[in-house]
């Protein structure tokens, strides 16, 4: 598909025509190399450092987002197709595990059996509002999909169209560079393309980052198939914090002016904000007023990412206003660009209307809720949904174990003494939490990780060497890590 042609909705046969090329191409690099996957996640990353120049011109003009944050969002995807590419070659991903045929093994006689991770086909991925680079045409999605050995097809977002466009035509470019087939990554466009991306049956996965309402809608229509597939989507989060009485008593001024720059950072438009601040009763409105309003005037305002969005925060942030016990800290203001909105309620209050606790604010607003002693703060943890993060702040003498737990039971990450917004790239990471938050709490859309959710484990029992793929061939002639009769071998040799 001509990338040119997508300034116009993509009908429902350019879709089919798009994932027919796609599972073509998929089906054509089934039995390539690590190396040669890997390869191509180096050549796109090139290409975009290549571009970048142009790149964030365009991100600007579609966003509102500063430079700065752009550039960093476009090294950021850069890197994040390097340590996929390392991680492809190392053969982490695949999985490959080798169980020698072993006469005595404790339950009986065992066959030989050896197992790995395929891909899974073409994949839909759906781009996000809110980070340009990062999220969208060759986010994490995109990127861990083709680490994976599938084929992309992505949706672009309408808030960013043009930089999703020409950053389409780079990516299209870098892969015939890297001699991948034709038609491995394609963009589509519009409403009736989206539906029709999850309705295909050559689309084995979606991942999707957006609205709960959209969002669920998509999960229940990938469902709904004849054959339902994976739905990889990132809804909605309040990302609550919890203060403990010696840290507030020892710097509760640290910790309002940092809290103040986390859920203000990018207008309040990060899925990680913190939305909600659990602090002592002993927290005075004086003290949180002046600290937080002093710290807020520091803030940096720009419009917001869509005027969709705009509308949509103003609607979120006077709902949550208008809840019994709620009331205006630090008022804010509704102008096209607003200044940010502190709202306070006191924990009684809450417990006898928790949807204060659920309805997330999409801009620069958040709630702050006064608690009469740290024995509550588990029973009010408990009346939160699924979270991206949960953050402990305390010091020596805050009793916070079964606090703890519980955010381990509603949260993805959980974080102690820092702030939320900020998910590096990495091997340990974690991108997901349980519903609302994704709709896959056992995965994540960050960090080597989020590869693993574009594949599927496959076991070959008694199958000769020659016939078995090269990942679990005795000769490991890719040099693959490998674990063989439950012992792990490292990486080496031939790959």
């Amino acid at each position: 598909m001509n990338t040119t042609t997508l300034t116009i909705a993509t009908t429902s046969e350019e879709v089919d025509h798009a994932a027919r090329k796609a599972h073509t191409a998929f089906l054509a690099i089934a039995d390539e190399s690590p190396s040669t996957r890997a390869a191509r996640l180096n050549v796109i990353a090139d290409a975009l450092r290549a571009n970048v120049d142009e790149l964030v011109a365009l991100a600007g003009t579609d966003t509102n987002l500063a430079e700065a944050r752009l550039q960093g969002e476009l090294k950021r995807s850069a890197f994040q197709l390097d340590l996929f590419a390392d991680e492809v070659r190392s053969g982490v991903a695949l999985d490959a595990t080798v169980d020698h045929a072993d006469p005595d093994w404790g339950m009986g006689p065992r066959p030989d059996i050896r197992r790995v991770n395929v891909p899974l086909g073409v994949v839909g991925v759906f781009g996000a509002s809110n980070f340009p680079f990062a999220f969208s045409v060759m986010g994490g999605d995109s990127a861990s999909a083709l680490a994976a050995g599938c084929a992309v097809l992505h949706k672009v977002h309408p808030g960013h169209q043009k930089l999703a466009l020409r950053t389409g035509e780079i990516v299209v470019a870098a892969l015939a560079e890297a001699g991948a087939p034709k038609g491995l990554f394609a963009l589509v466009n519009g409403r009736s393309a989206a539906e029709a991306l999850v309705d295909h049956p050559l689309v084995k996965a979606i991942g999707f980052t957006g609205s709960t309402v959209g969002g669920r809608a998509l999960f229940d229509r990938a469902n709904a198939r004849p054959v339902p597939i994976p739905f990889y989507g990132e809804l909605g989060s309040i990302n609550p914090v919890f203060v403990l009485p010696t840290a507030w008593d020892a710097r509760a001024e640290e910790i309002l002016a940092g809290y103040a720059g986390s859920f203000t950072m990018g207008m309040g438009q990060f899925c990680t904000k913190p939305g909600v601040l659990f602090v002592p009763a002993s927290a005075s409105e004086e003290q949180l007023r002046g600290t937080l309003g002093t710290a807020l005037e520091k803030a940096p305002l720009a419009k917001l990412l869509t005027p969709g969005l705009r509308e949509s925060f103003g609607k979120a942030r006077d709902e949550v206003a208008s809840f019994d016990g709620v009331h205006a800290l630090v008022p804010g203001t509704d102008d096209e660009v607003p200044s940010p909105t502190v709202l306070l309620i006191d924990a009684e209050s809450v417990a006898s209307n928790p949807e204060v606790l659920h309805r997330e604010m999409f801009g620069p607003a958040t709630v702050v809720v006064r608690y009469d002693d740290v024995t509550d703060l588990p029973e009010l943890a408990a009346q939160m949904e699924g979270q991206l993060t949960a953050t402990i702040h305390a010091d020596e003498g805050d009793s916070s174990g079964e606090l703890l737990s519980m955010l381990t039971g509603i949260a993805g990450r959980v974080l102690w003494n820092g702030w939320p917004t900020g998910v590096t790239v990495s091997y340990a990471q974690q991108h997901g939490g349980p519903y609302p938050a994704t709709t896959a709490p056992g995965t994540t859309s960050v960090g080597t990780a989020a590869i693993g959710r574009f594949m599927r484990p496959v076991a070959y029992q008694d199958v000769p060497d020659a016939a078995l793929p090269p990942a679990l061939q005795e000769a490991n002639p890719w040099g693959i890590a490998r674990r063989v009769d439950g012992r792990m071998e490292p990486a080496g040799g031939n790959r």
